[in-house]
């Protein structure tokens, strides 16, 4: 009997192991910890935003509508709550992801507008605050490639056999990942246009 149940021990072991619910704890641990990368670099570019708002406002002050516009995504950015529970709700995802997106699309006006202002462009705290969010913008590509990469392995060991029966016995689902809100728009070919060459 003792015999028996050693060798039922042995073979739940191996087929336990086997089951991927330690695969999906790692890749689920690697996701998360990608998550708040891609969080510590919003952060750190809402950081910088009050400071820029702060140096424009003064060479650009009748430029209200654009600070106004910058002003307001960081405050919509700020105000949301970012828990871990985010990355399973595709709703909530696609709300952070909108709401950073104005928050980009804002700070591309602001730095448009300071080509305006050769003064602005030559003050040398404007052009670090310039120089630290692009670096910013860079980490944040990275971070969310991090992340895409990290959810597609998570993905794929959800939807993967037999895995897939170990994510359905335990509840795990499919995680949202970056998406492209405009992408008929992008997917086209820009119109180059010179005008008359008369």
């Amino acid at each position: 009997m003792r015999r028996l149940f050693n060798m039922l021990l042995v073979t739940a072991t191996l087929t336990l192991s086997g089951c991927g619910y330690n695969q999906f704890q790692s890749l689920d641990e690697e996701t998360k910890a990608n998550w708040s990368e891609v969080l510590n670099q919003y952060q750190r570019r809402a950081d910088l935003v009050p400071n820029l708002v702060s140096t424009v406002k003064g060479y650009a002050s009748h430029e209200e509508k654009v600070l106004t516009e910058v002003t307001e995504a960081r405050a919509k950015v700020g105000s949301m709550q970012v828990t871990p529970e985010l990355l399973n709700d595709p709703e909530a995802f696609a709300k952070f992801q909108a709401a950073q997106g104005q928050l980009t699309s804002a700070l591309s006006r602001l730095m448009v507008v300071s080509e305006n202002y050769p003064n602005l462009k030559a003050d040398a705290s404007f052009r670090d605050l310039q120089a630290q969010l692009e670096g910013t913008e860079n980490r944040v590509t990275v971070a969310r490639n991090r992340y895409i990469e990290s959810v597609k392995q998570y993905n794929v060991a959800v939807r993967s056999f037999p895995n897939n029966l170990t994510a359905m016995m335990f509840g795990y689902q499919p995680k949202p990942s970056f998406t492209v809100e405009n992408e008929k728009a992008i997917s086209s070919a820009p119109k180059v246009d010179f005008g008359d060459s008369k």
